[in-house]
């Protein structure tokens, strides 16, 4: 079994230095953190895969998943949170997409790493 202990203490303080340098603050990896809690769900990126496509209601998305509007309501409540999703109201009608940009690249980034790594 590998045992993955330094052989000898060597503290290298240049690099701990240069990383103590870039730690996030406290809010800020609270929030990535949060913002990873909210990916961390299959129905919540099933929805968020699908508003990628189309801006969408509640409706849309619970025929496209066969799901209950209730529950969907419920992960767009999360999603909404956590500034992953967008939404808009039509009449009594309240359309959703995906927030910006970067919740596109954050998904392009994780398939390309999935497909990738399974090779």
């Amino acid at each position: 079994m590998n045992n993955y202990q330094c052989e000898s203490i060597i503290i290298h303080e240049d690099a701990i230095q240069e990383v103590q340098k870039h730690l996030l603050k406290e809010n800020d990896l609270s929030r990535v953190s949060q913002l990873f809690k909210a990916l961390s769900d299959p129905t919540r990126i099933k929805i968020l895969f699908a508003l990628e496509k189309h801006e969408l209601c509640v409706c849309d998305i619970a025929v496209i998943l066969k799901m209950t509007q209730s529950a969907i309501s419920h992960q767009l409540k999360t999603l909404r949170q956590a500034d992953l999703v967008r939404h808009r109201k039509d009449g009594k009608t309240v359309f959703y997409k995906i927030a910006d940009e970067h919740i596109h690249l954050i998904f392009s980034q994780a398939l390309v790493h999935v497909k990738e790594a399974k090779k």
